[in-house]
Order: C-alpha cells, then sequence, then structure tokens
C-alpha cells in the first residue's frame, strides 16, 4: 500500500496516548502549545522515495514538489535531500526555496499572472524553467529577459479538456479554465516565440488536470493529448520539443471512503501512455504536492467548550478551526480524528467538531464518533500536512499556529507560533492619529 493510501502517519502508534514518529502528542501539545501542525518525517521521506521507486522504470523523470501545498524552509531541505526539484507559484515560494539552499535549475515557476517583479526574481535567481500560461506573460518574460540579457527556457501550459471528478475549484484540465493556452491558440503563440520572443526558448508543453484525483484515466488520457500535440507541433512547426510536465494531483486519503490508487498505478498509467503513443521518449516532470506531504500531517488541537442543541446536534469547540484549515469551510472536505489522550477508551458519542472563529460555517468535521470529551483533551487531526498552513490566515487577529517536525521521539520547532506583536508588526498609526505624549 502506497503512503497516499493510508489516513495516518506511517509512525503512528496507539500507546498511552496516541503517538507519531516516537512522540506523545499530549507531550507535544503541552510543550509547544496547541493548536500545533505536526510533520512525521519518516513518513515525508518515505513517500518521496515511493515516488522515485514507482518511476524508476522510466529514465527521464523528473520529480518536482509542488511546494504550494506546504512551503517551508525544514520541509524544502528534506525534499531537495531526497532529490526533487521545485513547482514554485510565487515570489514568496521562490524566496524560500532559494534561501533553502537548493540548485535553482531544479525549480520551475508557474502560475497565470505572474508579475513583474516575480519574473525579475526569477530570472535572477537562474531558475531552470518558467511555465507560460498565456500571450500576456510571454510578452512581459521576453521583455524582461531581453532587458537583462538573458534566455528564459519556458514550457507552455496548455488545457488539455480533461474534467476530473473532483471539486469545482481544484479543476484545472477543462477548456473552460483561468490556466494555460487552449489547444486552438499554441500555434499563433509558438510563431510568436519562434519570430518575435527571441528571448524565450521553447523546451516542452506543461498541463495539470487537478487535484484530489483517483481516476489514473486521466493521466493517461493527458499523455495521450500532449504527445499527440508534441508530434503535431513538429510537423508543423519543424519544432523538437524534448520536455513533457504532466502536473501532479494523485489523491490521498482523508476518510475511510476514500479510495486513491496507488503510486505504481499511476506510474503504470503514464509510463503506457508514453510507450503507446510517443515515437521518442521526452523528459517528463511530474508535480505531486498534496500526496507527498499531506498524510505526514496532522494538527492538534485543545478541547474547549461544547453544546447540547436540544434534541440535536452535540458541538465541541477546539482551540483552532478555519483560519488554520479553512479547506472544510472552502471545499466541504471531510477529515477523520481521535482523542490522543483518551486511545484507548471506547467510543461514546458523535459529535461535531467546531472551531473558535466567529462564523458559523466554522466546522471541523461534522458527525464524529469519539470517547466523551471535555476540557483539556486533545484532537488530533489527520491529513493537515497539505493546504492547512499554506492557506491559513490570522482571521480574527489569531495568531497562526506553530509545527514541529517529529521524527525518532525527537521534535524540532520547523515554524514559530506567531505573536501578538507579530500580528501587529506591519501597522502603523499616521500622525494625525497618533495620541498626544
Amino acid at each position: 500500500m502506497s503512503i497516499n493510501q493510508s489516513i495516518k502517519p506511517i509512525t503512528t502508534e496507539e500507546k498511552e496516548n496516541l503517538t507519531i514518529g516516537g512522540c506523545d502528542l499530549v507531550e507535544l501539545a503541552k510543550k509547544y502549545g496547541t493548536p500545533l501542525y505536526v510533520i512525521d518525517e519518516a513518513t515525508l521521506r518515505g513517500i518521496c522515495r515511493e515516488y522515485k521507486e514507482a518511476f524508476k522504470n522510466y529514465e527521464n523523470i523528473k520529480m518536482m514538489y509542488a511546494s504550494k501545498a506546504l512551503c517551508t524552509s525544514a520541509v524544502i531541505r528534506i525534499l531537495d535531500e531526497e532529490g526533487f526539484g521545485f513547482d514554485t507559484v510565487s515570489a514568496g515560494e521562490i524566496y524560500t526555496v532559494y534561501k533553502s539552499g537548493v540548485d535553482m535549475s531544479k525549480v520551475l515557476f508557474n502560475g497565470n499572472n505572474k508579475t513583474a517583479r516575480e519574473i525579475e526574481l526569477a530570472l535572477d535567481y537562474k531558475i531552470g524553467r518558467f511555465s507560460v500560461d498565456n500571450f500576456y506573460e510571454a510578452e512581459i518574460l521576453n521583455s524582461i529577459a531581453a532587458q537583462k540579457g538573458v534566455n528564459a527556457e519556458i514550457l507552455l501550459r496548455i488545457t488539455p479538456g480533461i474534467e476530473c471528478h473532483t471539486h469545482d475549484y481544484i479543476q484545472t484540465g477543462q477548456i473552460d479554465s483561468k490556466f494555460g493556452f487552449d489547444l486552438s491558440q499554441t500555434d499563433e503563440i509558438i510563431e510568436l516565440i519562434k519570430n518575435k520572443y527571441k528571448n524565450l526558448t521553447l523546451r516542452g508543453l506543461h498541463a495539470h488536470i487537478g487535484s484530489q484525483i483517483f481516476e489514473v484515466k486521466s493521466y493517461y488520457d493527458e499523455v495521450e493529448i500532449l504527445v499527440k500535440e508534441i508530434a503535431r507541433i513538429k510537423k508543423v512547426h519543424n519544432l523538437i520539443l524534448d520536455e513533457m510536465n504532466i502536473g501532479g494531483g494523485l489523491g490521498v486519503k482523508y476518510t475511510d471512503a476514500d479510495t486513491p490508487p496507488s503510486l505504481k498505478i499511476l506510474s503504470d498509467a503514464v509510463t503506457e501512455a508514453m510507450h503507446k503513443y510517443a515515437l521518442e521518449i521526452p523528459t517528463i516532470y511530474i508535480e505531486p504536492g498534496r500526496s507527498i506531504i499531506s498524510t505526514a500531517g496532522v494538527t492538534l488541537y485543545t478541547v474547549g467548550s461544547s453544546k447540547q442543541v436540544p434534541n440535536g446536534r452535540k458541538y465541541i469547540a477546539v482551540d483552532g478551526g478555519m483560519a488554520d484549515n479553512p479547506r472544510p469551510s472552502m471545499y466541504r472536505a471531510e477529515y477523520t480524528a481521535q482523542v490522543a489522550n483518551k486511545i484507548n477508551e471506547a467510543v461514546k458519542e458523535k459529535v461535531t467538531i467546531a472551531g473558535r472563529y466567529c462564523e458559523s460555517g466554522d466546522i471541523l468535521i461534522n458527525d464524529i464518533e469519539l470517547p466523551l470529551t471535555e476540557p483539556g483533551d486533545i484532537i488530533c487531526v489527520y491529513n493537515t500536512g497539505s493546504y492547512n498552513y499554506s492557506m491559513a490566515s490570522n482571521y480574527n487577529r489569531v495568531e497562526k499556529p506553530a509545527m514541529v517536525l517529529v521524527n525518532n521521539s525527537h521534535s524540532d520547532i520547523i515554524v514559530y507560533r506567531e505573536t501578538l506583536d507579530n500580528l501587529i508588526s506591519s501597522d502603523n498609526i499616521p500622525d494625525r492619529l497618533k495620541k498626544d505624549g
């Protein structure tokens, strides 16, 4: 079984309390406070190695981590050690990768509205590839590269017209999408690159079909479309493209109802399509994000108040919620949880875990069966490594949580908890509003 098919980190153990990475989660909560993001290093390294093993028989493969899933300096260091490159989507992600000591030739810059400042930064740091998303970007990238006297190596991001059975907000490959060139537009942009944009070198095509994908046939279909388009471009434009980025998006298991495919099934689908349709074997980039980091992460909360609705639900409130995990509110995402300090107690009641924020929709998990809970209990929510910290906010002016890395019974802070002074550090009161004295 692949790690992405597990709800819990691979080092999870049920002892007197719940432990991950050899660390007692109740003790972690006491030491670092809650809410607390916890990343299991063994799980993170394990999935990286599973990806490399799954694709070991495809000779021209480049593994790229989709940094938007979770981008912190320590996580980047681990992935760099495991041989991954990085798909970035902002100056902040590029800067984090750069400051983490990564070889920037292993970095790709993706996104549908890159700013001139971001493009300049990426060129100055000599990133390996730009994924060009639209006509405007091609024009300004060429202009800035010309001003700097450099050449930008690019992929063209296209929309392959594939709709995955996932949430509308995380579909990206369908024709009606904000991302990429429609296939009917590729001839026009290629002609511009050949005849006008002399500081751009086109190396290949890039597509991304969505996120939390369970159907590997979508990847097979994507590869078929990309290979045929590369062959058509060679015939029409006499241009040989030797790189193909198929994106990421493989699903993970948040609840028992989720059935994500294994990495072996994914690699079989991709390589089968390549061998069937490609006359030459191009370099394939694959960009997993969620399936790399999600299972490695959990979030710890402390139980506070509760409310029994007459003839209705019982709510238990925790000290976090939609600001540290907006996915349930945004996508109706579902999670699995346990009471870390009552791991050996029988399930006694069905409750809804509510957040602490001033929104009726701030619900983390609906109708979950747990032992009897009381104030001070520690709730462990599984599979929160991706799109939790990276989408966190200061809603209600609440500080963002800390993050710790656990391994071999040892814990290290990798993101410090925000302080109240951090919250106001960028605020400014104009002189005319300041109190006298």
